[in-house]
């Protein structure tokens, strides 16, 4: 019977690029400085690493479509180097694959890396057409905004909140991300933003405004992994070990038939409900001290926050405008670095920032942003739309 990875793989060191309109860097460079950062905190040398995964999205205006960019720009002479994608969720993807490599004994070190360079692409959003011809199919005529707008038509409908009190609520998710991302040297967008500024911005796929909506971004992130008992052994004492790893993916029950509400992910709930088990939590909502979620547009953020189970049904509203979910706010913090609003979203890059953040906390390495004590966080990504995509869940924490 199945045990999972719980407590077995260790982050033995952790990096991140500078995200941002990066038109000094090409994504060789983006690589390498995540990797260096990684490498020198891992305090390992290159010839330690047995194996690679590499998260590559966008693959027909970036990189190209195997691992051997990534090997050519770390210099991983030799060693199996495999390039992974899915979606939003690639680089977790990346970090499921070289977790479950050093979980199942096939390696003692393993590297998980994602990057995207997508600013050079000269599109303001995401490249189409992107992902082949049944995006082409289904999506065809659709747009992220819109495909995400859906959700908050759906919510208010189901739980009857009123178009006014959500969008206060929506303004407070990019509100309090702009506030803390101003604290997060790595981020894009580094500038507090009013609430009136939110509110009276410009319409996109209502009620998303332009601050309800992040951007694209060129960036980097890595880790390195390794069983806890290696990572005593070459000196770490604080160490982070892997609670949960769950990806769920849709199977067009949402899209094609009338299983999906409109006001919830449903892939979302049950990736969260495989993570919870793995890791052993039964109740979210006081055994999280952070979350870092895929909050693409802000409905999306609040949405999750009841997919999580850490808001109860048609509450999440309630919580955010009280606070919450604020990094000072005495109840789960979101977004502490800014999410995806103000470090923008190089897709594969994206979930191992996340990571990042969450494992940054964990050793008390947050410098302004440091939230007081925390010992277990999740993340969250999410690809594709809400009626057709994937969700990816990483729950880390301190390992006793």
């Amino acid at each position: 019977m199945a045990t999972g990875i719980k407590d077995k793989v260790a982050i033995l060191g952790m990096g991140c690029s500078r995200f941002g309109e990066r038109w000094d860097a090409g994504t060789a460079d983006l690589l390498a400085e995540a990797f260096t950062e990684a490498m020198a905190d891992a305090g390992i040398e290159r010839r330690q690493i047995e194996a690679a995964w590499f998260g590559s999205c966008m693959d027909a205006v970036n990189v190209g479509n195997s691992a051997i960019p990534a090997s050519m720009a770390l210099r991983l002479d030799g060693i199996p180097v495999s390039r992974v994608e899915n979606m939003c969720a690639t680089g977790t993807e990346a970090l499921r694959s070289a977790a479950y490599a050093v979980a199942s004994g096939a390696v003692d070190i393993a590297l998980a890396i994602g990057a995207e360079k997508l600013k050079d692409t000269g599109y303001g959003g995401l490249p189409s057409p992107f992902k082949g011809t049944l995006n082409d199919l289904w999506l065809n005529l659709g747009s992220a905004p819109a495909g995400f707008a859906q959700l908050a038509a759906g919510y208010r409908h189901k739980h009857g909140i009123s178009p006014e009190r959500l969008k206060q609520a929506l303004a407070h998710v990019s509100w309090k991300s702009h506030e803390n991302g101003a604290l997060s040297p790595k981020a894009h967008l580094r500038k507090k933003v009013s609430m009136e500024q939110i509110l009276n911005a410009p319409m996109i796929a209502e009620p998303l405004g332009l601050f309800d909506c992040c951007g694209v971004s060129d960036g980097a992130a890595a880790a390195i992994v390794t069983t806890p008992e290696i990572a005593r052994a070459l000196g770490k004492k604080d160490i982070v070990s892997i609670k949960a790893i769950q990806l769920a993916i849709g199977s067009g029950v949402e899209s094609s038939t009338d299983q999906w509400d409109g006001a919830s992910v449903r892939t979302t709930r049950l990736a969260a409900q495989r993570a919870y088990a793995e890791a052993g939590i039964d109740d979210p909502r006081s055994q999280l001290d952070l979350i870092e979620v895929h909050d693409c547009f802000s409905v999306t953020e609040l949405v999750t926050m009841e997919d999580l189970f850490i808001s109860p049904e048609g509450q999440a509203v309630d919580d955010i405008l009280g606070g919450f979910y604020d990094r000072t706010g005495g109840g789960v913090p979101c977004q502490v670095d800014g999410g995806l609003k103000c470090f923008g979203h190089p897709i594969a890059a994206s979930g191992l920032r996340m990571a990042y953040e969450v494992y940054t906390q964990l050793l008390g390495r947050a410098g302004e942003r440091q939230i007081s004590s925390p010992s277990v966080g999740l993340t969250h990504n999410l690809g594709g739309v809400p009626f057709q995509g994937i969700a990816a869940i990483s729950i880390l924490g301190l390992h006793s």
